[in-house]
């Protein structure tokens, strides 16, 4: 679509399909070299086969260490530095909080919340250690203003996310390293598709202040501009896009 983002490198986690896919092959379109990360490792070269423009695929469990160390030490051998994170990779349950147990919780906070902040504590180390500025972005949800019901452990650990890159914006800004949240509304993605949550749109619409059906290329153009230099005035910032639906 443009080369704004030319010769970054971006990695986006949890890239193999849904919202991730699609953030990753925006961000090549626009000129970015993107490595997709994702536990799914056939999934993951698939989908840097099918989106071209030189996109690569490293396999990682963001919720491991030792995971994260050697994609880290891959992107180094390979590329040098990582330009633009996206922590996309996500577990995005439907349970009752009667249901909810402390093996759920740490499974989802571990992978949810800890992961991002591995990838990103990673990633902003290498690009200080370069000597670049950087941007960190996260999808979080609009189900941390909505209270979404079935999602207890999915939404502490996103509130989580929002708050870590308030934290972080605050911690990097003098090294020229912008970080901020996207919060998608209910999104017509793979995973979803497959989910109880695919039978809520009709009353998430009605919600909402646009109509329709949101789709995983509406979360890649914003994720899009505040990985460019038009959003380098933007930090610590929660940037909610649902149609509308949570007004605030």
């Amino acid at each position: 679509m443009s080369d704004r983002l030319a010769g970054k490198t971006a990695l986006v986690t949890g890239a193999a399909q849904g919202i991730g896919r699609a953030i990753a092959a925006r961000l090549a379109a626009d000129g970015a070299t993107v490595i997709i990360s994702d536990l799914n490792e056939a999934g993951g070269v698939a989908a840097a086969e099918a989106i071209g423009h030189g996109a690569k695929a490293i396999s990682a469990d963001v919720s491991s260490p030792t995971s994260v160390t050697a994609l880290f030490e891959a992107i180094d051998a390979e590329m040098g530095c990582v330009d633009i994170l996206v922590n996309n990779a996500s577990i995005v349950p439907f349970i009752a909080w009667d249901d909810v147990d402390l093996d759920h919780w740490q499974q989802i906070i571990g992978t949810n919340l800890t992961g991002t902040f591995l990838v990103s504590r990673a990633a902003t180390d290498q690009m200080r250690a370069k000597g670049k500025p950087g941007r960190v972005i996260s999808i979080a949800s609009n189900a941390f203003f909505a209270g979404t019901p079935n999602m207890a452990a999915y939404i502490a650990a996103k509130g989580g996310v929002i708050g870590f890159m308030r934290a972080l914006a605050t911690e990097l800004g003098a090294y020229g390293i912008t970080a901020n949240s996207v919060t998608p509304g209910l999104t017509e993605s793979d995973g979803v598709k497959t989910s109880p949550h695919m039978a809520a749109f009709d009353f998430v619409e009605m919600l909402q202040a646009v109509k329709g059906r949101g789709q995983p290329e509406h979360i890649a153009d914003v994720v899009a501009f505040l990985a460019s230099d038009d959003a380098r005035w933007i930090s610590g910032q929660t940037i909610n896009v649902d149609a509308g639906m949570v007004r605030y």
